[in-house]
Parts: C-alpha cells; structure tokens; sequence
C-alpha cells in the first residue's frame, strides 16, 4: 500500500485540502453532501453525497463542457499554451468572421468603428466592442491571455462582442 498525505483545513464554509504539492482542491459542504472544485489536481467539479457515518457515498464528476479533453491549464507544456491561443483565433475567424458571414461585415465595413462612435453607447459596450474592432486588435486580446481558462474567457468575450455588435446594427 503506498503512503498518503491527506491534509485540510476549514476557513467558514470552505475547506481546502492538501497534498504533498500544495492545494489540491476547495470544497463546500458539510457531511452528507459536499462540492469540490480542483485546483492542482486532474479532472473537473465533483459532488458527492453521501450518508454520514456508513462510509457510503456516491460522487459524480462534473464534465468542464467545451473544455472536455483539454489537459488543465497548470499543466500546459512550454507552447501548448501558444497553440491553444492560435486554434482559438483560427477557430474565431473561421466560423465567426469567415467572409460570407454577417460578422465578417463588421469588419470589411468598418462598422464596428462607427459603433465605438456612437456617443450613445456605454462604456462597457464600448469596450466589449473594441475587443473586436479590427482582426488586429482581437489577435492581440487573446495573445495577451495567460493560461488556458483565460483563453476560454477571451474567446467567449469575442464572441460576445460580435454578438453585441449584431444586435446593435439591427436596431
């Protein structure tokens, strides 16, 4: 039988577990029922229910959605985080800003400058928008991104933008 170290420790309502390397994960809950979240560990959220003092429990991993099969972003090698960025821009221009697509005409046009000018717009649109003002300027937000969730978030954020934008000009 191999040697564990199982360490943890309460803060209010959350509890931190250890293991040899550090932080192992965050959970809340209590006896009968808890949820986990990793943040040095493989894997994605777990909940587990159980009934207190029988050692029966039941756990089911939560799947991470769109980045299922994607390996945790503490454990990107040197490049793969580089990689991850360019699949997301080729990804974003593809299926978001292909010509053809009513996207692409924000760019081509240059409407999403003529948006950023409306004084109407407020500044937390406007700045949604200049994520995506040209192909430039959304190439270097997700360039800026720093570990593989952060790439998620910006890519979403592009995303969003487009969305907004969209709806802006079909007003």
């Amino acid at each position: 039988m191999a040697f564990r170290f199982r360490k943890s420790a309460r803060l209010g309502p959350l509890r931190f577990h250890f293991s040899k390397n550090g932080l192992s994960s965050i959970s809340v809950g209590g006896r009968g029922a808890s949820f986990n979240i990793p943040v040095n560990r493989s894997g994605g959220n777990r909940s587990t229910v159980g009934l207190p003092g029988t050692g029966l429990s039941w756990s089911i991993e939560h799947e991470a959605g769109v980045a299922e099969g994607l390996p945790n972003s503490r454990r990107l090698k040197p490049g793969q985080l580089d990689l991850l960025k360019q699949q997301c821009l080729q990804i974003l221009h593809q299926e978001l800003f292909a010509p053809g697509n009513d996207a692409h005409r924000l760019w081509s046009e240059g409407l999403i400058s003529r948006l950023l000018a409306d004084p109407s717009m407020s500044g937390r649109n406007a700045g949604l928008l200049a994520v995506i003002e040209t192909p430039e300027a959304m190439a270097a937000y997700i360039q800026r991104a720093r570990s593989q969730d952060d790439v998620k978030r910006r890519s979403q954020r592009c995303i969003e933008a487009a969305e907004l934008a969209a709806r802006w000009l079909n007003r």
